[in-house]
């Protein structure tokens, strides 16, 4: 199904920033706050919280081997 949808150009703005950043359409971006409620804020504060964790990769700030064990014994199966 097609629909045309007219929207603040404010909002569309946000809309094309998000899928720029996420290389996702516009469509898509739209159909993901539809389907799962992934409002526009969530996917702008998401996008930055991934962008932040590739800057502090990119510095070698990783978890310590300590807290992957724990993490991953936490969710080994007994």
């Amino acid at each position: 199904m097609t629909s045309k949808l007219e929207i603040a150009p404010e909002l569309r703005a946000r809309v094309d920033a998000i899928a720029a950043r996420s290389n996702l359409t516009a469509a898509e971006v739209i159909a993901d706050a539809l389907e799962h409620g992934h409002s526009l804020d969530w996917q702008e504060q998401f996008l930055d919280k991934v962008a932040e964790g590739i800057a502090a990769a990119d510095r070698g700030e990783f978890a310590k081997r300590a807290d992957i064990e724990r993490v991953r014994n936490k969710y080994r199966p007994s």
